[in-house]
């Protein structure tokens, strides 16, 4: 098969696809356009995050088999009409669900440990122990909205750290495992002092994280978001963190995201909520890297090798 890889990834991709007898063919360049007006001899197509596979893509490319996409999710492909034209779609989540775990995990022992505001202070000559008095995990209740290979993984870190309970929500039901204890929607706001996302980008998740959301937890919370950044509503999270609903956010993604992640301060205009977050001591911001080490770029790129080979060779 003849394959486009229009997304820089770790070399074993191609190697092992070359391995296998494929053609590689890189562009990683040219606009969507160009790509769209040659896809149709092609077989396969590698990407990430560079454009939308849309529609008018997919009528184009008139002999595709398969689209491997090195990331969590499939959000930036239209996954109903692929499936329909009989597009086999491969995504990569168990290449970084214990990245994004640690990093998630990272994220709120900084929070409630104070880290970088107390790094940013002794760097500036200001001593203040008392100021920087943390929180320990230690007999809190975390809850993980979304159980998949993310929040899974999440969970696990957990074991060790005396939690008084993991449970989780999710709309599909017996996902629950040794981990994380399955709930309903008002058990999980009646009770948790941690909300983790783990979700993936869909028409019901998009907003979710809302005002009128947050207002019926019990406990004042603390959230971590290493899933989508649209999933929150910005402005709603700084009300209540102005409110003291929220103790603490720590976000790897965010809403003003660009499609490829890498021009998220092109306008020069910044809206006023994520001025309050660069800000604020209560929150901590990374620019979608949960799932970005060294090893899981080894292992996003083997996952999806393992399973077009397994889809296409005998």
């Amino acid at each position: 098969m003849k394959i486009l890889h229009v997304d820089v990834n770790h070399p074993l991709i191609i190697e092992q696809f070359s391995e296998l007898g494929f053609q590689n063919d890189e562009d990683y360049s040219s606009s969507k356009k160009e790509i769209e007006n040659k896809i149709d001899q092609y077989d396969g197509l590698i990407i990430r995050s560079r454009f939308t596979i849309d529609s008018q893509f997919l009528d184009k490319a008139k002999n595709l088999k398969f689209i491997g996409r090195l990331g969590a999710g499939l959000e930036n492909i239209d996954t109903k009409y692929a499936k329909s034209l009989g597009i086999f779609l491969a995504a990569a989540p168990e290449g970084n669900r214990n990245a994004v775990g640690e990093h998630a995990l990272g994220m709120l022992l900084s929070l409630f440990n104070k880290l970088n505001s107390a790094d940013r202070e002794v760097r500036s000559g200001k001593w203040d122990r008392e100021g920087n008095r943390g929180l320990e995990l230690e007999g809190k209740i975390v809850g993980i909205i979304g159980y998949g290979n993310m929040g899974k993984a999440f969970a696990k870190k957990l074991i060790g750290f005396d939690v008084e309970e993991v449970i989780c929500y999710d709309i599909q039901g017996g996902v629950e495992d040794e981990n994380a204890r399955q709930v309903g929607i008002m058990e999980f706001q009646n009770r948790v002092d941690v909300v983790s996302l783990h979700v993936p980008q869909t028409e019901l998740t998009i907003g979710m994280i809302n005002s009128v959301f947050l207002e019926k937890f019990q406990n004042p919370i603390w959230i971590i978001n290493t899933a989508r950044g649209k999933c929150i509503i910005t402005s709603d999270l700084v009300e209540s963190l102005k409110s003291g609903k929220v103790l603490g956010a720590g976000l790897d993604v965010l809403e003003y995201e660009k499609a490829s992640f890498e021009n998220m301060f092109s306008e020069n205009n910044l809206p006023d909520a994520f001025q309050y977050l660069i800000n604020s001591d209560q929150v901590i911001l990374s620019p979608h890297v949960a799932g970005w080490t060294v090893e899981s770029k080894v292992k996003l790129a083997q996952t999806i090798v393992n399973k077009i080979k397994a889809k296409f060779i005998a």
